[in-house]
């Protein structure tokens, strides 16, 4: 271990050669507090060390060779100009320059991003908060933004992209929020909602459920009419997917193992719902009788919703392959229905629940895989919520006058016709 600032009688120990060098575990003595460490893995990084009242202290200087020893010796200058007139090194380091919010946006972002489980989340806080929506506030210190600053943003999108301009105003207000934890401003948030924007701003029109085209909930009975005389793999996989009230890329993934025909329930592993969180779908009589008459259709394979089979069929390539993420989509087109999305079926299940029936809204909620309230009331719901929301399935399933698996049994009697 090497003497301590103040003791230290000779700097620049250490050599660039020497340093790049060096394989042996431990701290390396370049003097005047400055150590090059490097640890049993050989991984190296730079430390200052100093004594304040009989007591070491450390501060990491980054890793080698990012940080090279010109820089580190320049860093560890300053330091010891710290510590000879009673300055705390760490603290010095803790005080970054206040940034722009264009700078701020990106230092947020590098800090939270571990909680999304796609880049696209980066991707998509980048661009409403870059030029395209934030340029008049990108060059601006923080600490300078008003409430007039965030309005000027905010004004020309507020009554025209109404859903936009509510997720940019949170990512503002989270900014900002981000920049007063970090010391950069102090005050009320110029974008906070309550008390705030809230007196100045028009109440956001009710946008449909999941901002998705959708379907009208009283005309999803006859087009389900329609949807079981067709004869494709695709209309089963949507039948489905409205029974369940699922999202596409759940339905389009599920295997066979995912079933529980005995308890009723599908069980959606965590990597294939949006919210990363295992859901447990609490299915229909008519959405298991339509699942078994599908195992005879195409016994085997993981996927229930499996591409064609049939010899020569263009998708023969599929066999024991899922669907195509578009197949649902591109069936409604065919369907001629160009003004409604496969997500919009969930929207129109929503706006059932909450229009037609006493279902309380938590069920509900609970039915789309939405979170509702903090986690002890949901663990609190847990127990009793799957019964529920099974009645509550049953009710939709009846709702849509549901033709048992006849639509299967169409499927299956033209496929081995076809076949023949």
């Amino acid at each position: 271990m090497g003497k301590e600032v103040g003791m230290a009688r000779t700097l620049n120990k250490l050599s660039d050669v020497a340093v790049k060098a060096t394989k042996k575990p431990g701290r390396h003595s370049d003097g005047g507090g400055l150590y090059l460490n490097v640890s049993p893995t050989g991984t190296k990084s730079w430390l200052f060390m100093w004594v304040v009242d009989g007591k070491r202290r450390e501060m990491g200087m980054g890793a080698y060779p990012a940080i090279s020893l010109a820089k580190a010796r320049a860093t560890a200058i300053n330091c010891r100009e710290a510590v000879a007139e009673g300055r705390d090194p760490i603290a010095e380091k803790a005080k970054e320059a206040e940034p722009t919010f264009g700078e701020c946006v990106d230092k947020l972002i590098e800090s939270i991003k571990a909680e999304w489980r796609s880049d696209k989340h980066a991707y998509q806080w980048r661009q409403t908060l870059g030029d395209s929506y934030c340029q008049s506030l990108r060059s601006k210190r923080v600490s300078l933004i008003t409430t007039e600053d965030v309005l000027k943003v905010l004004t020309p999108v507020w009554a025209a992209k109404s859903e936009t301009a509510s997720r940019l105003r949170g990512r503002i207000e989270r900014v900002l929020e981000y920049a007063k934890v970090k010391g950069w401003r102090s005050g009320e948030n110029p974008a906070a909602w309550r008390g705030n924007l809230r007196n100045l701003l028009p109440r956001r029109q009710k946008l449909q459920r999941g901002h998705q085209p959708a379907m009208a909930y009283d005309k999803v009975p006859a087009f389900m009419v329609r949807l079981r005389a067709s004869e494709a793999m695709a209309a089963r996989a949507l039948e489905f997917t409205i029974l369940a009230a699922a999202r596409s890329g759940e339905t389009i993934g599920a295997k066979w193992q995912e079933i529980d025909f005995e308890r009723k329930v599908w069980t959606v592993p965590a990597e294939r719902m949006k919210g990363g969180e295992t859901h447990v779908v609490a299915l229909s009589s008519v959405a298991i009788d339509l699942l078994k008459a599908l195992q005879e259709v195409h016994p085997g394979g993981d996927f229930i919703f499996a591409g064609d089979p049939r010899p020569g069929n263009k998708q023969d390539a599929k066999h024991g392959r899922p669907l195509s993420n578009m197949a649902m989509m591109m069936l409604l087109r065919r369907m001629k229905l160009t003004d409604i999305t496969v997500h919009g079926f969930r929207s129109a299940f929503r706006d059932w629940a909450g229009d037609v029936t006493s279902f309380p809204r938590d069920v509900a909620e609970a039915a789309l895989a939405h979170k509702v309230g903090n986690e002890v009331e949901r663990a609190y719901r847990r127990s009793d919520a799957l019964e529920k929301r099974r009645k509550l399935m049953q009710a939709w399933a009846d709702y849509l006058a549901p033709t048992k698996a006849n639509n299967v049994s169409k499927l299956s009697d033209a496929r081995k016709a076809k076949a023949s």
